[in-house]
């Protein structure tokens, strides 16, 4: 049985190209880019050459570029950071963030900082109305992604931090979904601070970055020896910066491809998925070209998941983060989708290593799952 790979908005293979730059850093190189003797130097030089890949691929430039090991902690960096040099007033973020955004936000009421989130309208879009009411009260931080990794929904971020900075407030955007499947440019995003991450576009899992305005104030959640200009300190991974900076460049290269190629595959795909009267969650907004999120009437999500799991080919019933709940997707709740129906999603995340002819074997194998799930289903009725 051969087995195809369509979660991609979960995790990503790392690009041999990548792997390649990575490698002397793991197997010969042994500097600590604090120190000041030649190995020192080379690894310190390294990192600022995969700073300057990043911020290219970001719009932004090499000193906003601050390193970590995961979305979750720069997220909670941004939220938690920038909040602190604010004064105690609300922190608001989008009913359809990830997990890491909506619980630091909530994690800062104990320090004076009451959390709200913003409703969203059925296409998983920040209801621009509520949103506006809510900044009539002191607002610290608003915190909207930019692109939903459930759903593959994009938020018009400039126009919500346009809002957001008229009312004094500080804005950030988780951007982890969207680097290397959109352009990205830090500055016409209008944003104070965005987040990064390298295993989502074929580098390696444990780095991350937040790119921060050098104008705000940022406080660390780690406290050593000052790495990262006192943002984040900690011996900087070396290999998986390399890696981080090598996979930005490579995605900014393939960026047009990788669109149009993801974008035919969706396209087939939700062809199929018609036939079969799913509902296709976020249709009507403008979405990444690699995602699909759908439910078929009937059909659990989590059995549908291990059916077709048996059958090689890996998909998700949300997000891969949030795995060991098994609530409904949060997002879809926040959307007004039936609980019932919401229980039923399944998301497919394409990339470029996928094909017409894997798509179309999923089909087949989706149809023939859904229908023997059913029977199942009748039988124990």
């Amino acid at each position: 049985m051969s087995h195809v790979y369509f979660d991609h908005n979960a995790t990503t293979q790392i690009d041999t190209r990548v792997l390649d730059a990575m490698l002397p850093w793991m197997r010969t190189q042994c500097g600590n880019p604090s120190s000041r003797h030649q190995y020192g130097r080379a690894a310190r030089d390294a990192v600022a050459q995969a700073r300057e890949q990043v911020a290219r691929a970001c719009g932004a430039q090499a000193t906003q570029v601050v390193f970590t090991a995961s979305g979750t902690e720069a997220n909670n960096l941004a939220i938690k950071g920038l909040a602190a040099h604010k004064p105690k007033a609300q922190i608001l973020y989008s009913a359809v963030e990830h997990p890491c955004v909506s619980r630091s936000g909530i994690a800062m009421q104990a320090q004076g900082h009451p959390a709200f989130s913003i409703a969203v309208d059925d296409q998983g879009l920040v209801a621009r109305a509520q949103f506006k009411a809510q900044l009539n009260q002191a607002t610290s931080l608003v915190s909207v992604m930019l692109a939903n990794n459930e759903t593959g929904v994009l938020q018009d971020v400039a126009e919500l931090a346009e809002m957001a900075r008229a009312q004094g407030s500080l804005m950030h955007t988780d951007a982890v979904q969207a680097l290397g499947k959109i352009a990205l440019n830090f500055n016409a995003l209008n944003v104070h601070a965005m987040t990064v991450s390298s295993h989502k576009l074929h580098g390696p899992q444990g780095a991350a970055a937040l790119i921060v305005d050098k104008r705000v104030d940022l406080q660390p959640l780690l406290h050593g020896g000052g790495q990262e200009r006192g943002l984040r300190s900690g011996t900087e991974n070396v290999a998986a910066i390399v890696g981080f900076g090598m996979a930005c460049e490579l995605a900014s290269q393939r960026l047009s491809d990788y669109q149009s190629h993801t974008l035919k595959l969706r396209t087939q795909l939700e062809a199929g998925l018609a036939t079969m009267n799913a509902s296709l969650f976020g249709s009507h907004a403008t979405r990444l070209s690699n995602t699909s999120f759908f439910a078929i009437d009937g059909i659990e999500g989590e059995t549908l998941v291990m059916a077709l799991d048996r059958q090689g080919y890996a998909v998700a019933s949300g997000s891969a983060c949030s795995s060991d709940s098994t609530e409904p997707s949060a997002v879809l709740l926040a959307m007004g989708v039936q609980e019932e129906l919401a229980r039923g999603a399944i998301r497919v995340s394409l990339s470029q290593q996928n094909n017409a002819q894997q798509v179309a074997g999923f089909l087949q194998c989706l149809q023939q799952e859904v229908v023997r799930l059913k029977q199942l289903s009748a039988m124990a009725a």
